[in-house]
């Protein structure tokens, strides 16, 4: 383990008798939901809430899969995997399908399209709360995604890749320094459900942790410290 890690686990670990009392100021608690004003919206198909194969079956044949054929995926299948990924399912405290450290929910969901029924290929942002895509950016943008990716190329032929990208200052404002190490553990929260849905729907997905933070956060538009790229998945048809 390098120096930077052992501090990182040593300035954000917890100590008996030594955690620090903290006052929650409401009146800076960042916003839940991000949303891009004045993107176009596509209104997602109703995902399925009921039936499926037996969730063991399904972890059974879970496996990362890093070839896809052409076939394009469907707006129905996007709709699932992204209500299985974030999808609310108590309304009262907006609770949602996996779970976040004090609910507060740091991760935010885009998607790099290269073949999907109904949807131009281009740059897309999950508006949680209306179950809709926001249009960023339309156009080819397999290179740079596969680039982003360390240069692999399942991420430039899949038919989708799923970026995942934390605010961090949603766990940060209520858990300070701890709050990073929650981050990490929602993101992985996250990306179980992805290939645990696409298995469910026999689809083949690949999670990707490699990858070159600056060139994915630049074709999200992201700063990098304020929010930053964390995870990918790549999701086809196997071949």
């Amino acid at each position: 383990m390098t120096n930077i890690g052992k501090q990182f686990q040593k300035e954000t670990s917890y100590q008996r008798g030594k955690i620090p009392l903290v006052k929650l100021d409401r009146t800076h608690e960042p916003e839940r939901y991000k949303t891009y004003p004045g993107a176009r919206r596509i209104k997602l198909p109703t995902p399925l809430r009921r039936g499926g194969p037996p969730l063991w079956d399904v972890l059974k044949k879970r496996r990362s899969v890093r070839r896809y054929s052409t076939k394009p995926l469907t707006l129905q299948q996007i709709s699932q995997m992204l209500w299985a990924v974030q999808g609310i399912t108590e309304n009262t405290h907006e609770l949602r399908t996996t779970p976040s450290a004090g609910a507060l929910y740091p991760i935010d969901t885009y998607l790099a399209v290269n073949n999907v029924e109904e949807l131009k290929p281009g740059i897309y942002h999950h508006a949680v709360k209306s179950h809709e895509l926001e249009v960023l950016e339309e156009g080819d943008r397999s290179a740079q995604t596969c680039r982003s990716a360390l240069d692999q190329g399942m991420a430039g032929s899949a038919p989708v890749v799923f970026l995942w990208s934390s605010v961090f200052r949603r766990s940060v404002w209520k858990y300070k320094e701890r709050g990073y190490r929650y981050v990490y553990m929602d993101v992985g929260h996250v990306g179980q459900s992805m290939v645990t849905a696409a298995a469910a729907i026999r689809l083949a997905s690949c999670l990707i942790g490699a990858l070159y933070d600056d060139e994915a956060n630049g074709l999200l538009g992201l700063d990098g410290e304020e929010e930053s790229v964390l995870y990918m998945c790549s999701v086809g048809h196997p071949q």
